[in-house]
């Protein structure tokens, strides 16, 4: 069924007649304006009592879980998720399962979730799980990260924006060399050496990625390495990174910008393009960690600037993520269109685990817990005065 506003509801059925929820659960949904069984297009319609039982054992791994295999369902999860997050439920759950809260908390704390050995991890798990669903999904130059949808009308106009944004904040000049870490499909690579000439080294931890951006380029003065960043060699005027800090971790940020500091030259420009969020957390959301970005960790701006201090200077602090929410429901649109070309292949498990991704995401920049930061930065030593760039 389409609506007036464009979207395509699944029908959602009277749900059938189950035990009352536990008065923790129902606590927890009233508190952020929701009700179970309930008829607004955020309330959950639970399907079977189990969804109650994995929620208070595993809260948020069990409640997405969960709603992969049909236990409860919701009209916009868009909507459910920003009244949930702005609600606070995410601590609220948290001191109900101290115990397993406590295990998460540890295994970020002692373990190196990023190291070299598990850099490739992302790339095999997310990235290399089928060019056709993020060509379907993505803008043409399959832009994964933050479009800037000012004077935009088009997810694609919003991302190419984007992508000569960035290059005129670093202020690309013909002959230069650009480093890219973490190059994705390749987009940012063409738009740099196709409209500013200047010559591209990127860097992948994706076959997939790697594959497809070699083609794109193909003709151009780009090359794409499928490398670890430690491993990174040479000497750059101008170093760039969008949507890959988020797997760097905080026991890696010294190295990552060490590295960053090591090839780029004295005059250079660094921009670094993250997500982050609003406060420092000790963890990652555990059903975004199992099956969308494993080992990811979100910064914070604390963690960005103590890791910045003493290697380089902040030019410019940008934040636009109200547009990730924007970009995010682009996405969901494409998805969702695309879906009956792509069904046979990934089956309904696969489509109600990317709606859940999509959707809690947009919802986590719409509650404002999410930001989008395009960070300009200097070696100390750099003499010309910089001008930020909107």
């Amino acid at each position: 069924m389409r609506r007036d506003d464009g979207w395509i509801l699944e029908p959602v059925e009277a749900p059938p007649a189950i035990r009352p929820p536990p008065a923790a659960i129902r606590e927890l949904a009233a508190a952020a304006g929701v009700t179970l069984n309930g008829d607004a297009p955020w309330d959950i319609r639970i399907r079977d009592a189990g969804a109650y039982r994995r929620i208070l054992a595993q809260g948020s791994l069990g409640f997405g879980e969960a709603y992969m295999d049909g236990l409860w369902e919701c009209e916009r999860l868009d909507q459910l998720f920003d009244r949930l997050l702005r609600s606070g439920v995410e601590e609220k759950i948290d001191g109900m399962l101290r115990l397993r809260l406590l295990g998460d908390v540890l295994r970020h704390s002692l373990f190196n979730l990023q190291s070299g050995r598990r850099a490739f991890q992302v790339g095999e798990r997310h990235y290399d799980i089928g060019n056709d669903v993020f060509e379907a999904m993505l803008d043409p130059s399959l832009s994964y990260s933050c479009a800037y949808w000012h004077d935009a009308a088009s997810l694609r106009d919003a991302q190419h924006r984007k992508l000569d944004m960035i290059c005129r904040k670093l202020e690309l000049r013909p002959g230069e060399r650009l480093l890219e870490i973490g190059c994705g499909w390749g987009g940012l690579a063409f738009h740099a050496a196709n409209y500013y000439g200047v010559e591209v080294t990127g860097i992948t931890v994706s076959k997939e990625q790697q594959a497809v951006a070699e083609l794109r380029c193909a003709g151009l003065p780009v090359s794409i390495g499928l490398m670890d960043y430690r491993k990174l060699d040479g000497r750059f005027d101008k170093v760039v990174s969008v949507g890959m800090f988020e797997h760097v971790g905080p026991k890696n940020y010294a190295t990552y910008f060490d590295t960053v500091n090591r090839v780029l030259k004295a005059d250079g420009l660094f921009l670094l393009h993250t997500i982050g969020t609003a406060v420092t957390t000790p963890r990652t959301d555990p059903w975004i960690d199992k099956y969308i970005f494993p080992n990811g960790k979100l910064p914070s701006a604390v963690e960005i600037a103590a890791a910045v201090e003493r290697r380089f200077l902040i030019e410019d602090w940008h934040n636009f993520g109200p547009d990730y929410d924007r970009t995010l429901m682009a996405w969901w649109d494409n998805f969702q269109t695309a879906w009956p070309f792509l069904e046979a292949r990934y089956g309904k498990r696969f489509y109600r685990m990317w709606k859940y991704y999509l959707m809690s995401c947009a919802g986590f920049f719409r509650s404002r817990q999410g930001q989008l930061w395009q960070m300009v930065l200097s070696k100390p030593e750099r003499i010309p005065a910089y001008r930020s760039v909107r």
